[in-house]
C-alpha cells in the first residue's frame, strides 16, 4: 500500500484545475450567504463528469450561489439543460446572478424553488445524465433513491461531502449526518446495480454509475 498524500500534494491535486473570475464571484457570494459550495477540485471533477457523459439533462440538489452549476453547466452539451433545485430562493437569485454572468440563460439553468423530496418525484424516470447531489446530509439516502429512478442506464450520481469533515472514517462518530452519509456510502457500494467510486477530492465526492437495465 502507498504512503497517503501529503497536505501540499492535495492541496496541489485539489487546486490543479484553476477557477477564473466568475466561479470566484459565486465563491464569494456564498461566503456572503454562508452557503459552503463544492471545493475546485470536486467541480472540476463535475465538468469532467458531464463532459464523458456528453451531458444533455442534468439535475442538481442543492443550488447554492451557482459554483458547482457553473462547472457543470461548462461540462454540458450546449443545449444542455441544468435542473437545480434550492429550498432557500435567496441563494437560488444569486446562482441564477452567477449564471448570467457566465452567459447561460434561463434555459440552460432552470431553477426550482422547493424541499428536493417534494420536487424529484415530479421530475422524468431514466431521462437524466447525471445527479449531482449536495443537499441535507440527514436526506442523503432518499436523495439516492430518487437519483437511481431519474437516471438513464449509464448515467452517474455524484455527492458531496462524502467523507464529512473526516467523520466518516473515524467508527466513534455517529451523529445523524455522518451515520446517514456512511450508511449511503455502504449502500451504494453493496448495490450490484450501481459501479461505486469515492474520490478524496475537497470534503469526498461519491460516485455512482447506474449499470444497463
Amino acid at each position: 500500500m502507498t504512503s497517503p498524500v501529503s497536505t501540499a500534494s492535495w492541496t496541489y491535486a485539489d487546486e490543479f484545475v484553476a477557477e477564473d473570475d466568475l466561479l470566484a464571484a459565486a465563491r464569494s457570494r456564498a461566503e456572503e450567504v454562508g452557503v459552503a459550495p463544492i471545493g475546485p477540485g470536486g467541480g472540476a471533477a463535475l465538468r469532467f463528469l458531464a463532459s464523458v457523459l456528453d451531458a444533455k439533462n442534468v439535475v442538481e440538489v442543492g443550488t447554492g450561489t451557482g459554483v458547482s452549476g457553473l462547472w457543470l453547466l461548462r461540462g454540458m452539451r450546449p443545449e444542455g439543460v441544468l435542473t437545480t433545485v434550492d429550498i432557500e430562493t435567496e441563494h437560488q437569485r444569486l446562482a441564477r446572478q452567477s449564471f448570467t454572468e457566465a452567459g447561460f440563460g434561463q434555459r440552460q439553468a432552470r431553477c426550482i424553488a422547493g424541499a428536493a423530496l417534494d420536487v424529484l418525484p415530479r421530475l422524468t424516470d431514466n431521462h437524466y445524465d447525471l445527479v449531482f447531489v449536495d443537499g441535507d446530509k440527514t436526506e442523503y439516502s432518499a436523495y439516492l433513491k430518487e437519483a437511481l429512478r431519474l437516471l438513464r442506464p449509464g448515467g452517474v450520481v455524484a455527492f458531496d461531502n462524502a467523507l464529512w469533515h473526516d467523520r466518516v472514517a473515524d467508527p466513534s462518530v455517529r451523529d445523524e449526518e455522518t451515520a446517514t452519509i456512511r450508511e449511503l456510502n455502504q449502500q451504494v457500494a453493496d448495490n450490484d446495480g450501481l459501479i461505486p467510486l469515492l474520490l478524496p477530492v475537497g470534503d469526498g465526492l461519491l460516485l455512482a454509475r447506474k449499470l444497463e437495465a
